[in-house]
């Protein structure tokens, strides 16, 4: 059995993210200046945590968004990024470049949900929890093997560190921590992954978490909280413990959305 903590953030602001223009896959925006000083407050939130892997979608405002996290991280300035097309926004097609108004009144017209919506040349929501499965599948895959090489070192896995340095952060990870612990004194964490990714995506990957994974909550978390759309550079934590041969990951949620970091950008933009 091996344990593993999975921080996600979303990508700084764009202007089209202010003006409410779908992306998609087709628009690769920059982000703006609010987008790249919520990038560098995230960095400076994170700064003390020891990731062991980090992992980013290939567009330009995941890619931006990542490197202004690490340029401010002690520990992980230095560390590739592995850049990955199935953490890619969803696929609008046809509505990428226009306003979100465009996409519901689409919706509308065909007698569905927006939410639920496919535009012509597009993703279905199916099709985008198939990407964050076989991301997630992957992951697990990867840390496992990592796990089974450290076994047969003699060196000593670093998972006080990597446990240690998130809790000093995000207060509910001391009582995931101690719960798991509780139940086994050996299992520390093998890894701290950092995922950089988008809000559709996101929030496709969060419902795969809870419907199919079956993710346990913080008391004070809901269903339909999980499963918003985050923030701009919103964070949500997860344990996740897998084990090898075709058993399923649990996957329990340590906090969703968090955006303490953002009170001082936030701040410097209001009238």
């Amino acid at each position: 059995m091996t344990r593993f903590a999975l921080t996600l953030v979303r990508h700084g602001e764009t202007r089209l993210n202010k003006e409410k223009i779908l992306q998609g896959q087709g628009i690769d925006e920059p982000l703006s200046e609010t987008g790249f000083k919520q990038a560098a407050a995230a960095g400076v939130f994170l700064n003390n945590v020891k990731f062991t892997h980090i992992f980013s979608s290939d567009l330009m405002r995941t890619k931006q968004t990542v490197h202004g996290i690490l340029e401010k991280n002690k520990f992980c300035k230095d560390m590739t990024v592995k850049y990955d097309s199935r953490l890619r926004e969803r696929k609008y097609g046809v509505a990428e470049g226009k306003p979100l108004s465009e996409l519901r009144a689409m919706a509308k017209a065909a007698g569905e949900e927006w939410t639920m919506f496919t535009p012509p040349g597009g993703e279905t929501l199916d099709q985008v929890k198939m990407r964050g499965k076989d991301f997630f599948e992957f992951l697990c895959q990867l840390i496992l093997k990592e796990a089974g090489q450290n076994d047969q070192c003699s060196q000593e896995a670093p998972s006080n560190c990597l446990e240690s340095s998130l809790a000093e952060i995000f207060p509910l990870g001391k009582n995931c921590a101690s719960k798991f612990n509780s139940d086994s004194a050996a299992l520390g964490l093998a890894a701290s992954v950092l995922v950089v990714s988008h809000g559709a995506y996101m929030r496709n990957l969060l419902g795969y978490f809870l419907t199919d994974l079956k993710c346990s909550l913080p008391a004070t978390l809901s269903r339909s909280e999980l499963t918003s759309v985050s923030p701009n550079t919103g964070m949500s934590v997860f344990i996740v413990t897998c084990e090898k041969g075709e058993g399923t990951p649990t996957t329990q949620c340590v906090c969703a959305h968090l955006q303490d970091h953002l009170t001082r950008v936030t701040a410097a933009h209001q009238p």
